[in-house]
């Protein structure tokens, strides 16, 4: 897969909670590599017209953007979105539709990550064309369903909260310590 010694920092939660700033941010902050959420540039090209049968090209995308990430980095690399997000989406958008290899490799990527910082549902709401829940119940039901992801695979996260500067100092300093462990 990758070089060992990379840390993988995984950028987790539901949708409009701030990953793709804090994944920039970070990796602007420790000089090292960032891996974008495949999906956006995909939604694009297809001009949002996504379907089922789309979820294994997605899953393959997602993977090069992480592993062209990881051989650039030296120490970390900060993913916005991973695997095991494409899963959970797959799940909720298109039930029963998540290619049985996607969930495996997910399942297996898991274990490489370092740290998951899971970000809060604190944040505004940011209208996107690409999101879909905007609604109380469901951000809340989907800051519930990222977080039991990560407990049920006993997998390190640090919850990560507030807005701006305060959010982005607690992402820094969960990630000094994996760094330094």
């Amino acid at each position: 897969m990758a070089d060992p010694e990379i840390k993988r920092i995984a950028v987790f939660g539901t949708e409009s909670t701030g990953k793709t700033t804090l994944a920039q941010n970070l990796a602007a902050h420790f000089g090292e590599p960032w891996s974008p959420e495949f999906v956006r540039e995909f939604w694009d090209l297809r001009a949002g017209k996504i379907t089922a049968e789309d979820l294994g090209t997605i899953a393959l995308g997602q993977i090069a953007n992480e592993d062209r990430a990881v051989a650039a980095a030296r120490r970390a690399v900060f993913c916005d979105t991973e695997l095991l997000t494409c899963t959970l989406w797959d799940d909720w958008l298109f039930p029963g539709a998540c290619p049985p290899w996607v969930r495996a490799e997910a399942e297996r990527r898991t274990r490489s990550f370092s740290l998951w910082l899971l970000c809060d549902t604190d944040l505004p709401w940011a209208p996107d064309p690409q999101r879909s829940f905007s609604d109380a119940v469901s951000r809340e039901r989907g800051r519930r369903l990222w977080r039991e992801t990560l407990q049920a695979r006993g997998l390190p996260f640090v919850e990560i909260r507030g807005g701006g500067a305060d959010r982005e100092r607690a992402a820094i300093e969960a990630v000094e310590r994996a760094l330094t462990s």
